[in-house]
């Protein structure tokens, strides 16, 4: 069955392929994991049509693509469990830059960023997990235990800017941007989240918006361009959706009521924007009640200071149970601010929203252009797919369900037979089909459509966490160790 695309997002998608027919940042064009490639390979494998294989340092970023390179991005690393908490840590580690060749593979150069620092992050992350972004002249990288760094092609540096330090315990996912001149960046974290945008060409800042009603999160914005009205720039945060004038910063609307910690990008189709949110424990039906900060005090402050300390509350370790999650500033102490995104977290509901852009601006939380959501069956980190007419999830365990992404109905959910496991990768769709890879490394072929089926699997028996490119008739694959090139004979 197919369900058509509306005119408006016809010509939108192909306004954009007519200036970027390449892969220019993590997901393709736009963040929407389509591509316009007319075949690709039936069959491929570690040793199966492989055109190229590159060794490449550790990294999560995903492979972009424009002219006769590739660019992505890796780290050296040496790990150990930190004592504060089950986190890693690097000692000595080396965060790179590299430029590789697309018809070879032969990497061309790798450039290394300043490390000042070495930020905490979860087992399953890494310091190189944001993808860089180009603009056709120069690329652009951005780590969390530096900042942004700019190179052109042929790796020369143009300019560098640190950020941070950062105060987010999982690490960064967050990607670069390009829009026009400027480059974007969401920087969400628990304490001070903000997002900035720079002079691409300088690295000035042009302007830094607060963000001081979210905490952290791991999403890549994504641009809309309405039929009227500025470019918006839409941001997906902690507890929110917000839509900001993209060429100044200016806050335009937003949406209230979504759950913590967002991983995934928003994709746009024509006027809809669809988002989503998913925690553990945002799947309730009705949100947890949970106790007034002033009621907390009166229980477990003992020594009267306006606040509570990990001793005062280990006396009930339901409640002592997260604490660091709780303790946003790492001071030690859960305080009013503390306490009021908690409340926020245990009242808020896993959401996937099919916005209908109408240029309403303010509070839309209960605007009719929310035309549908869906709380259950909702993905942990990896993105939507609206591809084809159709809406695609894909939920650890392997549960992929088809959308019909005008109604929300369910058209089929089924198991990822042979890969019933956790999902960092975010799937892509070319050529009719859909290709979807899961943690340790299996990968699903879909024949797309709302009654999708699988095709062919493929076991790397290494961990994929990058999402795959989709270019000029091939699959470009990045596992833990690897970048592989993918293509038919006649094609290469």
């Amino acid at each position: 069955m197919y369900f058509p695309v509306p005119q408006t997002a016809i010509f939108f998608l192909a306004i954009l392929s007519a200036q970027a027919a390449e892969w220019p940042q993590f997901r393709g064009v736009n963040g929407g994991g389509v591509s316009t490639v007319t075949s690709l390979p039936a069959e491929f494998g570690p040793n199966k049509n492989v055109v190229w294989k590159t060794e490449l340092p550790e990294g999560h970023s995903s492979p972009v693509i424009d002219g006769n390179r590739i660019f992505i991005t890796g780290a050296i690393m040496g790990k150990k469990k930190s004592a504060k908490r089950e986190k890693v840590v690097d000692e000595g580690g080396r965060l790179f830059t590299i430029c590789l060749d697309r018809k070879t593979g032969k990497i061309l150069w790798q450039k290394e960023a300043p490390r000042p620092r070495l930020e905490e992050y979860q087992p399953t992350n890494s310091p190189a997990s944001p993808s860089p972004v180009v603009d056709g002249k120069n690329v652009y990288s951005f780590f969390g235990d530096y900042g942004l760094v700019a190179y052109n092609y042929d790796g020369v540096e143009l300019w560098k800017k640190p950020l941070g330090p950062f105060n987010n315990i999982n690490g960064h996912g967050s990607s670069p941007i390009v829009h026009e001149n400027l480059l974007i960046l969401l920087c969400d974290q628990d304490t001070n989240s903000y997002v900035i945008a720079l002079n691409k060409n300088t690295g000035k800042v042009e302007y830094k918006v607060e963000r001081p009603e979210v905490t952290r999160s791991y999403s890549t914005p994504v641009l809309f361009h309405p039929k009227q009205g500025p470019p918006e720039l839409i941001v997906p945060g902690s507890y929110n959706l917000i839509s900001y004038n993209a060429n100044t910063g200016e806050k335009l609307w937003w949406i209230n009521g979504m759950s913590w910690q967002p991983k995934s990008t928003p994709i746009i189709v024509g006027d809809m924007i669809y988002a989503h949110w998913w925690e553990g424990g945002g799947e309730a039906e009705t949100p947890t009640v949970t106790p007034p900060f002033e009621e907390m005090l009166a229980k477990f402050d003992t020594n009267k200071d306006g606040k509570i300390s990990r001793e005062e509350l280990a006396a009930d370790p339901k409640q002592a149970r997260g604490f660091e999650n709780n303790d946003l500033n790492g001071d030690g102490f859960l305080d009013e601010r503390d306490w009021k995104f908690y409340v926020a977290r245990r009242a808020a509901r896993n959401n996937l929203l099919a916005i209908k852009h109408s240029g309403e601006r303010g509070d839309i939380t209960d605007s009719k252009n929310i035309l549908w959501r869906m709380q259950k069956f909702l993905p942990n980190v990896p993105s939507p797919l609206v591809y084809d007419g159709v809406l695609y999830l894909v939920k650890d365990g392997g549960i992929l369900s088809s959308v019909n992404p005008m109604t929300g109905e369910i058209l089929k959910q089924g198991r990822l037979t042979g890969a019933l496991e956790t999902y960092y990768s975010s799937p892509v769709g070319g050529a009719g089909r859909v290709f979807v890879a899961s943690q340790h490394g299996k990968v699903s072929v879909l024949k797309a459509g709302a009654q999708w089926e699988i095709l062919y699997q493929v076991d790397f028996e290494e961990d994929i966490f990058a999402t795959p490119a989709l270019v000029d008739n091939k699959i470009y694959l990045r596992t833990r160790s690897t970048l592989y090139c993918f293509a038919e004979p006649d094609v290469r």
